[in-house]
This record gives structure tokens, C-alpha cells and sequence, in this order.
């Protein structure tokens, strides 16, 4: 007979639609592979002279004048790096990429971005710009990328910045401008915290800053002003300037500890450059380092701030709030106060007030700024101990009542026979029905005279003739007669005491 071929192959390739003469090679694989990979759909094919993996690609180095057109709608990953890119127009990405969280656009030549250039990638994340010819930041450049966290600006030429290039940026954890121009950086951005709430880094090293607001600075919250980069500026030689370098290396921060020798300063009235934490103890100067104190208080108290300076002769002296204020003058305004002898007096303490206060004092040599870091608990002095001695209380009384449980359970003393001078009659054939299961007497049987007490385990738990235990129910009464022998031994199945398993004979 003719050989038939294999059902299971005819079937299969009926069942896929593909028909073909026996024996013949079908090539069903690369076909599936080529219409399950997201390069094989249409519109998703790799852009020349780029590399593409998964869903990211890869254009380095490919001397590209433009972006690559058309791009992958699932691109996560756009490398642009190491090309001619000079201006970033508002149609280089003209359909929306929604996948796209890094944009990587360094050493291009790049020196125009439009402000409309992040429309259509609002889930950008991290975006490298390092390495252009950007000038300036325009008017709300980046106000379009509220999901960005990590913003590369450094080796540009950067000498403008506008007040309102960072606005929307509600995440931005990191942001680097080292090695470009900047004059004067507007530190009233991150005063209030609401511009940048979440920003955790800022490198303004190897500028042109020449000062630096020493009372907006103390004003950054902590974990901002310390990795705040300064280094490599040509910064104009003072006290406070030394005082905010010595205090982050006492603190041994990265940004004055790993740069040291890049933090200088010219001194005043010349174009000496001098390490900044050589400062002290040197003229013209001759500045001190700051001292630093920590109190605790709770909300609502009253607090008085001290100026312990060690200068004498102290011309004027005033303080800078956490929030960047000055109090200049005596009775001051809102809660805080500047007192005769210097100190500052805070009145009903707010979670706000919370933070470091600096007291600057000018003295006919010298210049001394002391430093205090007031924390305020977010609770009342009175509230939490209250609450810590009632549950102390409840804590104590309910160990007691426990303890006064176990002993009425376990230490009652039973009604020993030995105690009794008369005997008892004896007591109905029905008292295991009146015994109560939670009787703390119990009806026990009355014993003979002068027969050593028994507890109730060993005498009603059904004991048989003999000793032995006899499991039919009721025992059998002695043969005895008279008024020892009309004792009754309780029923086993009734239960007399539940609470006198190890009684105490008294």
C-alpha cells in the first residue's frame, strides 16, 4: 500500500492555513518571529544607521544632522549622542512617544532647543543636554516634563537663566550646570520649595559666580544644602563664605570633602586666589568657624534662641530664620523677636519654625556667626506623657487582674475534713445536680474524723474499690453501717469544682 501521510502534520498545517506539497519545508518559524518582534510591525522598522535592541535605540556616533525620522512609537531609550544635532525643532518627534523616559542628546553642537520640543514626550525622565552650545534657558523650556528627574545641563554656555525654565518640574531630583557661564544663579527658585520641592542636587560648579547669598543658602532645606556644588568659582574671600565651607567640613560633606582644592576665593582688593578653608585666622579677615547648637522643643512652647558670641564689643548682631528672614530690629514681628541682649525669642512653636537659625554678629575685628538647629516635636509637652501614663495604668491593672484570677483559680483553699469537729449528715443522692460548675465552695463529701485530708482529685474522680478506678460510673458504696457508713463518694460524671484542681490544706 501507498504510504499516507502523518495526520497530525496534515492537520497542523490545515489548521494554520498553509498548504504545500509533501515533503516540502515550510518556513512557519521566521514568519512568526518576524511578526511577533515590534521591528517587524509596520512603521517599526530600525531608522538607518542605528542600532536597535528590544526598545531601545541606539544612534551614537552615527554623524546624523537631524533626528531619525520615522521613529518607533515604543522607543523607551533614544540615544542621540556624539552627532551634528544643532537645533531640536518642535517636529523632530511628530507623533507622541509614550514609552520614551530617556532622551540622551550630548555633544551634538546643540544650541537651540524650542520650548514646544518636549510636547510630545511628557513621560521623559532623564534628559542628557551636556556638552552643546545652549546659551540660555528660555521662558518655561522645560515646563512640559513634570515626570523628569535628572536634568544634565553642564559644559554648556550657559549665561542666562530664566526665572520660570525649572517651573512644572515637580520631581526633578538632580540637576547638574557645572562648567558653563552663570553670573548669578536665582536662588529664590528653591526658597519656598514649591518650584523644585523634591530637588536633592545642584551643581553649580565651575561658573563665573563671584558671591554667594550665604542667608539664602542656610534658607535650602538640609539634604539640598548639603550637596550643593560650588567649587571652581572665582568667589570673593568673607566670613560667612568660610563659616558655610568649614561647616560642610565638619559635617563631612562630598561636596567640600572631595573638593577641597578647588574651593578658592580671591581675597579682598586683589587677584590672590587662597583656599577658602584657609581662611581662618588669616588677614585681612582673620574669620572663626561657626558654632553650632541643637534644642529641642514641642508645639506651642516658648523658646529663647541665645547669641553666645565670644566677641567683645560686638557692634551689631541679627538672625536668619530658616525661611531666609532677617530680624534686624528689637520686638520684632509675627513670632519671633529680637531681645536687648541678642537673643531671639520664639513664641508658640509651629512644625514650620523647625529648621536651622543663624545669629551674625560684627564685632570691631572680628566677624563670628553661630549656628542653631531647632527641632520642634509634633506633638504637645503634656500630650504624650498623659497618654503614656494611662496606658501604663491599663498595662499595670491588667496584670494584676490577672494575677488575682490565677490565684482564685489555683490557691483555694478546700474544706478539709480534718477542720471539721462534728460530721455532717450526709447529703442527698441528687447534690451533684445542685453543685454549680462555677462554685467557688463546692459541696464536698464530709470525711471521718481524724482521716488525713484528701484533695478532690484523689477522692471524687471515680476511684473504685481497692484504689482502683472503676470507669462504670457510680462506685459502689462500703459495706459498712452507721454514720461512717453512710459517707457518699460524688458521682464522677457530675463536676463539683473547677477551680480547685491543686487546693491548699489550712
Amino acid at each position: 500500500p501507498r504510504p499516507q501521510r502523518p495526520r497530525d502534520a496534515v492537520g497542523q498545517n490545515a489548521a494554520m492555513g498553509v498548504t504545500g506539497r509533501p515533503g516540502t519545508p515550510l518556513p512557519l518559524m521566521p514568519l512568526l518571529l518576524a511578526l511577533l518582534s515590534p521591528w517587524g510591525c509596520a512603521g517599526g522598522s530600525c531608522p538607518p544607521r542605528c542600532v536597535c535592541a528590544s526598545n531601545i535605540l541606539s544612534c551614537s556616533q552615527a554623524v546624523l544632522s537631524s533626528v531619525p525620522a520615522p521613529l518607533p512609537r515604543f522607543t523607551a531609550v533614544l540615544d542621540l549622542s556624539h552627532n551634528n544635532v544643532s537645533r531640536l525643532r518642535a517636529d523632530w518627534a511628530p507623533g507622541r512617544l509614550a514609552h520614551l523616559h530617556a532622551l540622551l542628546l550630548s555633544h551634538n553642537g546643540l544650541s537651540f532647543v524650542s520650548t514646544e520640543a518636549f510636547v510630545h514626550v511628557p513621560h521623559l525622565r532623564h534628559l542628557d543636554l551636556s556638552s552643546n552650545r545652549l546659551r540660555a534657558l528660555e521662558e518655561n523650556l522645560f515646563s512640559d516634563l513634570a515626570e523628569l528627574e535628572v536634568l544634565l545641563l553642564y559644559n554648556n554656555e550657559i549665561s542666562a537663566v530664566d526665572r520660570t525654565a525649572f517651573d512644572n518640574l515637580g520631581r526633578l531630583r538632580k540637576l547638574y550646570l557645572g562648567q558653563n557661564r552663570i553670573a548669578r544663579f536665582p536662588l529664590e527658585l528653591l526658597r519656598d520649595g514649591s518650584r523644585l520641592p523634591q530637588l536633592a542636587l545642584l551643581d553649580l560648579s565651575a561658573n563665573r559666580l563671584r558671591s554667594l547669598p550665604v542667608g539664602e543658602l542656610q534658607a535650602l532645606p538640609a539634604w539640598l544644602r548639603d550637596r550643593l556644588y560650588l567649587h571652581g568659582n572665582p568667589l570673593a574671600c568673607d566670613c560667612p563664605l568660610f563659616q558655610l565651607v568649614a561647616r560642610g567640613r565638619r559635617r563631612r560633606l562630598s561636596a567640600v570633602m572631595d573638593f577641597q582644592e578647588e574651593l578658592q576665593c580671591l581675597l579682598p582688593g586683589t587677584a590672590v586666589s587662597v583656599g577658602i578653608l584657609a581662611l581662618a585666622g588669616r588677614q585681612p579677615l582673620n574669620c572663626s568657624e561657626a558654632r553650632e547648637a541643637v534644642l529641642e522643643a514641642h508645639l506651642g512652647d516658648s523658646v529663647t534662641l541665645s547669641c553666645d558670641t565670644r566677641l567683645r564689643g560686638a557692634r551689631s548682631r541679627h538672625w536668619v530664620t530658616p525661611g531666609g528672614e532677617q530680624v534686624l530690629e528689637e520686638g520684632g514681628n509675627g513670632s519671633a523677636a529680637l531681645l536687648a541682649n541678642g537673643s531671639l525669642q520664639l513664641r508658640e512653636l509651629r512644625p514650620e519654625d523647625a529648621g536651622t537659625y543663624a545669629c551674625w554678629v560684627a564685632g570691631p575685628l572680628l566677624n563670628e556667626t553661630l549656628y542653631v538647629e531647632l527641632l520642634v516635636h509634633n506633638f504637645t509637652l503634656h500630650g504624650p506623657h498623659d497618654t503614656l501614663n494611662t496606658a501604663y495604668t491599663t498595662l499595670v491593672g491588667c496584670i494584676l487582674s490577672v494575677v488575682l484570677v490565677l490565684i482564685y483559680l489555683y490557691l483555694t483553699p478546700c474544706r478539709c475534713c480534718c477542720c471539721r469537729g462534728t460530721d455532717k449528715p450526709p447529703a442527698p443522692r441528687d447534690d451533684s445536680i445542685n453543685s454549680s460548675v462555677l462554685s467557688a465552695t463546692p459541696n464536698h463529701a464530709v470525711g471521718v474524723p481524724g482521716e488525713p485530708c484528701r484533695s478532690r482529685s484523689a477522692s471524687t474522680v471515680g476511684a473504685g474499690q481497692n484504689g482502683r478506678f472503676k470507669a462504670g460510673g457510680t462506685p459502689q458504696p462500703p459495706p459498712r453501717h452507721g454514720p461512717k457508713a453512710q459517707r457518699k463518694v460524688s458521682d464522677p460524671d457530675s463536676v463539683s469544682s473547677v477551680f480547685s484542681d491543686t487546693p491548699i490544706v489550712v
